[in-house]
């Protein structure tokens, strides 16, 4: 598979200024409703942050929850399990707006078993039925359970960007639980699912050598010598040969008060060099195709495990924090570490 394969789809810059939907404009402006606003961890999301650029509807999302969690502090006097499911709404709209874009169906659910593809929606977390496991609910009705917290609000973005992948996730969680049921413990291929999906990264390249150098544990020739082959989040060049995009919503929700410890569970996409000549939504279309079909080999395999994925310190990818323009920043051995090596 390479860049070309992607067919290209209209793309409308239009959807970042979307005006926020009816049902929740009312709740914005109408001060008796105040208190059914968003906590303030939603006021602590840096909307700028590079590692957020990548995700779809973005300008829809970031403005509209910036609305709804500018309450005062005196106003918001409900505890957010209290309030109504402000965040299904606004991924709902989200998963909307992006079908028009692109001009395309909603999203589904990839079928397992007898199941039947089910186009995909956000549901309040009140609707998962008790004792049914999360993923069986998704597979059979399309619906994901949504609370009104950080957490899903990351996990519904990745949905939007990532849907394929995201529902072959599901499918690979559908098949473990058939043949090996709900029990203390998940198995490797069901541990290696949710490790990437709350914790992945997605190293993408040109350069076949950055992403061995990434699952060596060779930090000098993948992040610091070839620093001037990454793509800038802010300002996408088609002459980049490295990005990441992360994946897993964890990950993402811990970004919001960064530490450089942080470590992705990362796999590598090889690229041809016209991918980075792609708009950003056509480089996370092909994509979403691409993660897709290499999870899909991954999770087939008899032996799957965690360790299968690169550990990637995340603020140390180029242009992703300012500190680590300094060679000195990758000097701590703490963080970036000679890991497991492969032998020569």
């Amino acid at each position: 598979m390479t860049a070309t394969d992607l067919p290209v789809k209209p793309y409308s810059a239009s959807s970042s200024d979307a005006p926020v939907d009816a049902t929740l404009d009312a709740s914005i402006n109408n001060p008796s409703v105040c208190d059914s606003r968003l906590d303030d961890s939603f006021a602590e999301i840096n909307w700028q942050a590079p590692w957020l650029c990548h995700l779809n509807q973005l300008g829809y999302i970031s403005k509209t929850i910036t609305q709804l969690s500018g309450c005062s502090e005196a106003a918001q006097t409900d505890k957010l399990e209290n309030t109504p499911d402000i965040i299904a709404k606004v991924l709902n709209t989200a998963l909307q707006q992006q079908a028009n874009d692109l001009q395309q169906h909603l999203p589904q659910t990839k079928p397992a078993h007898n199941n039947q593809a089910q186009t995909l929606k956000c549901v309040s977390q009140d609707a998962l039925p008790e004792g049914e496991a999360y993923e069986s609910f998704i597979a059979t009705t399309g619906s994901i359970p949504t609370r009104d917290n950080l957490h899903d609000l990351f996990n519904g973005s990745i949905w939007l960007t990532f849907p394929k992948t995201k529902a072959l996730l599901n499918y690979y969680h559908m098949l473990e639980i058939e043949q090996q049921g709900i029990g203390a413990s998940r198995g490797r291929v069901r541990d290696t699912i949710t490790v990437f999906d709350e914790n992945g990264a997605v190293l993408v390249t040109s350069d076949l050598s950055i992403g061995k150098a990434l699952i060596d544990f060779d930090w000098l020739g993948s992040l610091v010598s070839t620093r001037s082959k990454w793509d800038d989040p802010k300002q996408i060049n088609s002459h980049s040969q490295a990005a990441v995009y992360i994946f897993g919503h964890a990950l993402l929700e811990q970004l919001i008060q960064p530490r450089k410890p942080l470590c992705a569970h990362s796999i590598v996409i090889n690229v041809a060099q016209d991918f980075f000549a792609l708009a950003l939504s056509e480089r996370m279309q092909y994509l979403d195709n691409a993660v897709a079909e290499h999870m899909d080999n991954l999770l087939s395999q008899d032996k799957v495990t965690p360790r299968q994925l690169a550990p990637l310190p995340i603020l140390g990818v180029p242009h992703f924090w300012s500190e680590n323009a300094n060679l000195g920043f990758y000097d701590d051995s703490y963080v970036f570490r000679s890991g497991r090596r492969r032998k020569k």
